[in-house]
């Protein structure tokens, strides 16, 4: 449900509960920030009448008005109390900077409960605790003890880390970087970063949503809102964290494989969110994003006076996964008339070092009009000539004139204040480095494509769920957490295809089994104790029917022998299959955002070289192809040097059904299909290992 934060982001009155009058303390520079607040401004303090010249009360419940929103910098102790004042009078909207809970220990937890259950009793929306606190703009309002406070913009910026918010205020003047909102999540007790988002997105003045997260509260509710919401404006997270948290027991090569960033990774991909790697890329994606245009395509001009530029440009845009342009003829013409004779007049485009201004505009122009060019990017070198500023100026020019996105890496160490002032005003960013000049433009495509993409929903197919759920249940009955072929059946539920057989508990039935099949088998140990089946010499491949009593026979005595406190079920005969391409599919659940799949080729390709993908489920089909195309090995399946391609649709269908199963039977834990064979005309399982909860969820 989305939460109504008008009167916390766009408040009419404010009120600051524990304002201070004495220099040095918290509630002193808080209130300080507050008090140029356009709107009525009280103080709640019992030690004085007037603060900073407001007026000043001793409790909430003395205020004249309601006010829409409560500032609390009190000690921790005395926040739920003043909170429930709050919801007495009427105040729905507070910010908690006050520390002092689960952040520091069993107490603090408990407080913090206290707070939600407050919180919840009156419909108060709590940012905090443990929090700098928030600025509009957009009212005037800087609700934080900050230094400095924020210049008015078009990004809305969220994070968990109140020090990290300090310091891109201090940051963000010296680059004249400006914010609609800027909200320190702190504890997320209440109020968490969806929330947020569904509100950034109704602000027609916010343009890019931005936050620095260490943690999501709701992985399957920060999907669902990230999905509807990137359709019409750009989110930027940079997730900190990026290691495993916490140790997990697993027994799959996806639980092995598999990380919470492996999640977060996925996730954003799937609903559209663009991933920082850094701080640096952080606001380098903001201001792009929040200044220039979206590109048409992923096609690049290039144009420099300085040939290494040039290059490292072009390497950029094919790492950045841009197309450097190929020019028209008429382009190619025109710049032979009005470059030097010397320029490199097909992309990049070198105008060389003593190219004057006028041929330098040229250049530019001519690039960024031409058809095949997309996007563009302006580079140049001190030149003992040409300045900056006139530089700065032509490119402005050029892209105001096509309104194709651009941005400048002019590589000296200082450009001059009136270069910058250009480039700023026409919203082109500016950077030593080539490489990041182009990484920045990429972003744009990127978004770009994220816009365009078709949305799709869960595929589902008609499946025989109660059969799976019986076969669940009876093995938590059995009080049996790992199953491995005797999973099949909950495969075959799920209509995913696996490789003919049958579990014998005797050798003779083994037989039986064989003759039934008609066809050379396998044979592999059925045990719950056993996990590695093939390094134990607890597989027989290639076994006639005639031999496979006497195989199963051996088979089961050897096992008995070298592990005789292990449970062993018996024995299963399997057809065997002809080689075929081995791929692995895999899920593991994450704590965050439920079923995570991973799809990789099999043998070799996912024991070295991990050449594998992740998603989270439930899938559509779009984001299944996707799966598959993301491994790099992915030109095995679709046919090389001669090789039919595999049923890539079947494998598709098998990807969603496991989607769906995994979905709608969430005490599957983990979960391997390895190997999946894959034909030209089919797609056949031939191993599975499940890992279920001990009680159903």
């Amino acid at each position: 449900m989305r939460r109504n934060l008008d009167g916390l982001l766009f408040p009419r009155s404010v009120a600051v509960v524990g304002a201070s009058a004495t220099p040095g303390k918290v509630g002193h520079a808080l209130f300080a920030n507050v008090v140029n607040f356009p709107g009525p401004v009280y103080a709640v303090n019992p030690k004085h009448t007037e603060i900073m010249g407001k007026p000043c009360v001793p409790t909430v419940s003395d205020l004249p008005e309601p006010v829409d929103l409560a500032v609390i910098v009190i000690p921790a102790e005395g926040v739920v109390e003043v909170l429930r004042e709050c919801g007495e009078k009427g105040i729905k909207n507070a910010v908690v900077i006050s520390a002092g809970f689960k952040e520091c220990g069993v107490e603090g937890a408990k407080r913090e409960q206290e707070l939600v259950r407050v919180a919840e009793e009156y419909g108060l929306n709590v940012v905090g605790p443990n929090v700098l606190g928030i600025i509009s703009t957009r009212v005037g309002l800087n609700a934080t003890f900050a230094p400095r406070g924020a210049l008015p913009g078009h990004i809305a910026f969220v994070s968990q880390s109140g020090a990290f918010c300090t310091s891109v205020l201090d940051w963000a003047w010296k680059e004249r970087l400006g914010f609609s909102h800027f909200v320190s999540l702190g504890n997320k007790a209440v109020l968490n970063e969806c929330d947020f988002l569904l509100a950034f997105a109704e602000d027609p003045e916010t343009r890019v949503i931005v936050a620095y997260l260490e943690g999501i509260q709701d992985g399957p509710r920060f999907m669902e809102i990230a999905r509807e919401v990137t359709r019409e404006k750009p989110i930027v997270v940079l997730k900190a964290g990026r290691a495993e948290a916490g140790a997990r027991a697993v027994s799959s090569h996806t639980g092995t494989m598999a990380g919470a960033d492996h999640a977060y990774d996925a996730a954003f991909r799937q609903c559209g969110v663009i991933r920082a790697r850094t701080v640096e890329e952080l606001f380098d994606f903001a201001y792009i994003l929040s200044r220039q245009p979206l590109p048409k395509g992923r096609r690049i001009g290039i144009v420099t006076n300085a040939g290494g530029a040039g290059v490292m440009a072009a390497d950029a845009a094919e790492w950045e996964g841009l197309t450097v342009a190929q020019l028209s003829p008429k382009t190619v013409r025109e710049l032979a008339e009005k470059v030097p004779k010397e320029a490199a007049i097909h992309n990049p485009v070198d105008v060389v070092g003593h190219a004057t201004l006028e041929q330098y505009q040229a250049a530019v122009d001519l690039v960024l009009a031409d058809p095949n060019v997309d996007l563009g990017v302006a580079l140049s070198a001190p030149h003992p000539i040409l300045r900056f500023s006139d530089l700065a100026r032509v490119v402005a020019q050029a892209q105001k004139r096509t309104g194709k996105p651009m941005s400048v890496s002019f590589m000296a160490g200082d450009l001059g204040e009136e270069a910058q002032e250009i480039l700023r005003d026409a919203g082109i960013p500016s950077f030593f480095d080539p490489a990041r000049a182009v990484r920045s433009l990429a972003v744009l495509a990127k978004y770009a494509g994220i816009r365009q993409r078709p949305k799709g929903e869960p595929e589902r197919f008609s499946v025989d769920r109660e059969k799976a759920r019986r076969v669940l249940a009876e093995a938590r009955s059995k009080g049996r957490v790992r199953l491995g072929l005797e999973g099949a059946e909950i495969l075959s539920a799920y209509g995913i295809p696996f490789a003919r057989g049958g579990l014998a508990r005797t050798a003779e039935e083994a037989g039986r089994i064989a003759e039934e099949i008609g066809k050379t088998v396998a044979l592999k140990i059925v045990s719950p104790d056993i996990t590695h089946k093939t390094e134990v010499g607890g597989v027989r491949l290639n076994v006639a029917p005639k031999d496979a009593a006497a195989v199963a026979w051996e088979l089961l005595r050897a096992c008995k022998t070298r592990f005789p406190e292990a449970v062993i079920d018996g024995v299963y005969v399997q057809e065997m299959l002809p080689p075929g391409r081995e791929v692995i599919l895999g899920m593991v659940r994450d704590p965050t955002f439920g079923p995570l799949l991973m799809f990789g080729l099999g043998g070799i390709y996912v024991e070295v070289l991990r050449d594998v993908a992740f998603a989270v489920a439930p899938l559509s089909r779009a984001e299944a192809e996707e799966l598959v195309d993301l491994i790099r090995g992915k030109k095995l399946l679709y046919g090389v040097r001669g090789q039919p391609a595999v049923d890539v649709k079947g494998l598709v269908d098998v990807i969603l059904r496991v989607s769906q199963m995994v979905t709608e039977n969430p005490e599957i834990l983990e979960l391997d299909l390895n190997p999946i064979l894959c034909y030209p005309e089919r797609v056949v399982a031939v191993d599975v290992r499940l890992t279920v909860a001990e009680e159903e969820k």
